[in-house]
């Protein structure tokens, strides 16, 4: 048996910068990664079949397109038996397929022994599959295929992630934004000696698809309300499309004091304390 871990993915940063004939949108986006995720198992067999557990499974059900058996159809399709422990909410903005199909990816390459698909294979997937099987900060341009190393690393920080158990649908926040030629960010991007400048830098960048958003979602401006008066959140910012927003802490004490503040107060939402991966 084979296993990967399918690590959430944070848009620190999400600036779309415009729209290719074919309907893609350009996006300029400061991507990391937190300590929190779902994870894959692979063992041979002689068909392909998925079953899919944990404490989120009750908002998935195995269906031909989960993005687990595309990916895995999309490295030969040989037998295996697939397990999805699924922790992350779904359609959530942290990536929560994508970073399943990634994690298939590396769990039947070493299953097989195979090589990787392409990269035109990968990105087939869905954007966000190349930069979840990065797995580090990088900076997204492009549609989500142009993955380019950090000027400065990041400093060390923690994420408090929010879920308020709303699921958003990638297409309408799209649908629903403003304006599709926004700037981008930097050409160069400062050096972050401190999660408190990290915090200076993106509170003067943007997520541009929060406020389609919260026209779909309303309950995402609570999130992030929730997630800015915690003690010690530095900045609050909704990921991706949503509905998932974080709070980035300075430190690993702070973030776990205001997870379990943030649970007390709402105990039905989905709120986890997590190490930055930078």
């Amino acid at each position: 048996m084979t296993e990967a871990f399918a690590q959430a993915k944070i848009n620190l940063t999400l600036h779309v910068t415009g729209q290719r004939p074919d309907g893609y949108h350009l996006l300029d986006s400061l991507v990391v990664f937190a300590e929190v995720g779902d994870t894959v198992r692979a063992e041979a067999a002689e068909e392909l079949t998925l079953e899919i557990t944990g404490p989120q499974a009750g908002n998935l059900p195995v269906s031909d397109d989960n993005l687990v058996l595309r990916a895995a159809r999309a490295m030969g399709g040989q037998g295996a038996r697939l397990t999805l422990e699924k922790r992350l909410p779904v359609a959530s903005g942290i990536g929560g397929g994508s970073a399943d199909a990634a994690a298939t990816l590396k769990a039947l390459a070493e299953l097989w022994d195979a090589p990787l698909p392409e990269p035109a294979a990968v990105l087939k997937l869905g954007a966000d599959v190349p930069v979840c099987l990065e797995g580090r900060a990088v900076r997204m341009s492009g549609v989500g295929e142009v993955l380019s190393p950090l000027d400065h690393p990041l400093p060390q920080a923690w994420l408090v992630l929010a879920n308020p158990g709303v699921s958003v649908p990638t297409p309408p926040v799209f649908k629903a934004l403003a304006r599709r030629d926004n700037p981008p960010m930097p050409k160069v991007l400062p050096a972050c000696g401190s999660a408190e400048e990290l915090a200076t830098f993106l509170d003067a960048m943007r997520n541009d698809l929060e406020a389609p958003a919260v026209s779909l979602a309303p309950e995402i401006a609570e999130t992030k309300a929730e997630l800015s008066s915690l003690p010690g959140c530095l900045l609050a910012r909704m990921s991706g499309s949503g509905a998932t927003c974080f709070g980035l802490f300075a430190d690993e004490g702070g973030a776990r004091a205001g997870a379990e503040k943030l649970r007390s107060r709402r105990p039905t939402w989905w709120v986890e304390p997590a190490r930055m991966i930078g």
